[in-house]
């Protein structure tokens, strides 16, 4: 199914164009752009009456990824067109979709014009172009092929914003009914069943224990909700400061990989964010070490670092990659990499990889959130259930006590 897309090009004199053109994808969109000669500046769907989509602008990471991705395809097609590296910059600049993209590549464009090179260019700025970038960006000035370096990152940039958007989508809905649910239990400990104890006080008698235990837990949020909030800034202190020992931070992370369902869920995240960079840089025309330290930034786990850093030195002392990542990765991972390497198609199986794992960690993220919605309707059934049965056994036992 087409989409309409509006975007804004320029031509092979430099004169910037809009349009609406139909594609089934924005890379499609932007394919069939270039197909005629135009230089994709940005690329947005639109709505049925000829409104922009603002669907994802509120993440201020994704507004960013998607520029760069925009930007860095710009720079790729301009050069591979037979543009200069300042001519193509500049307008990478001028067109960039945030002024902190636009102020970055300005400094970058300065950089070059000073005698620099354009990946350490980049990597002067590794705040917003990440590690990956420069070395790329190094490996495609070295082999005079920076446009293909260039459209590899910018596919690179693409992929994992999709799979960020896929991650964020499916944890939106159980984060929005747990907050819904939360709220819900505030206000009926809050509001409305003190106006029931108001009620009962007044009619007297003794209360059933399940109500007891309501209006304690009610006074308990009331009364004393600053002795649980103190609990919780000294805890979530205490944690970041144990949390700040490398040697914690690492039994954590350990910890965490050994959970059911969410530690397979962030070992498969990790495994192809991890794989589609190490392919991307050995396909680049990176070294195997070279590739193996900048892929190992694109990772936040400790002890999947650790692992990282094992298999780095390992693969030094003349290992091969595959066995030296064998107990970090899934064993599917390692023995695909293990047929790259006996094939000589490392950078391939790497990405198909990156593929396999991406798929897998969708589909084990939503086999998750169907476990984490009816448990949020459950706990907070649960929750309103014993609300309304301590109110209905008062009710009784007053109504008993009269008669």
């Amino acid at each position: 199914m087409s989409v309409a897309y509006r975007y804004r090009a320029a031509t092979s004199s430099g004169e910037v164009v809009e349009g609406i053109v139909q594609a089934a994808s924005p890379r499609a969109a932007i394919d069939q752009l270039r197909r005629q000669t135009l230089v994709p500046v940005s690329v947005e769907p639109v709505a049925s009456g000829g409104r922009r989509l603002a669907a994802g602008r509120w993440i201020g990471t994704g507004r960013r990824d998607d520029a760069l991705a925009t930007a860095t395809r710009t720079m790729a097609t301009m050069l591979a067109g037979g543009s200069t590296l300042d001519r193509a910059v500049r307008f990478a600049a001028e067109h960039a979709g945030t002024d902190e993209l636009g102020n970055a590549l300005q400094g970058v464009r300065d950089d070059i014009q000073r005698g620099g090179t354009l990946a350490r260019a980049l990597h002067a700025r590794a705040s917003l172009f990440g590690s990956l970038a420069p070395a790329l960006v190094r490996a495609g000035e070295e082999s005079g092929t920076l446009d293909e370096a260039l459209e590899r990152l910018a596919d690179h940039v693409e992929r994992t914003r999709e799979l960020r958007g896929q991650l964020r989508a499916a944890l939106l809905y159980p984060a929005l009914m747990g907050v819904v649910s939360g709220v819900g239990v505030v206000v009926l400990l809050s509001f409305v069943v003190p106006r029931f104890v108001g009620m009962l006080a007044d009619a007297g008698g003794t209360l059933p224990a399940s109500t007891r235990l309501l209006v304690l837990l009610s006074t308990a949020l009331t009364r004393w909700w600053w002795v649980g909030v103190s609990l919780g800034a000294v805890a979530f202190l205490g944690a970041r400061a144990w949390g700040r020992d490398a040697t914690n931070r690492r039994r954590w992370h350990a910890a965490r990989l050994r959970w059911p369902l969410v530690g397979d869920l962030e070992r498969m995240v990790a495994s192809a964010r991890f794989a589609r960079a190490f392919g991307t840089l050995v396909r680049g025309g990176s070294g195997v070490l070279s590739a193996l330290r900048v892929a190992r930034e694109t990772l936040t786990n400790a002890a999947l670092l650790a692992g990282i850093d094992d298999a780095i030195r390992a693969v030094e002392r003349g290992e091969p990659v595959a066995g030296a990542l064998r107990g970090t990765f899934p064993p599917l991972a390692t023995q695909l990499l293990a047929v790259g390497e006996e094939s000589g198609a490392l950078d391939t199986m790497a990405l198909r990889v990156a593929d396999t794992y991406d798929a897998e960690s969708q589909r084990a993220l939503r086999s998750l959130v169907a476990l984490v919605e009816p448990a949020l309707i459950v706990g907070f059934g649960a929750v309103v259930g014993f609300v309304a049965l301590a109110m209905l056994q008062a009710i009784y036992s007053i109504n008993a006590a009269v008669l």
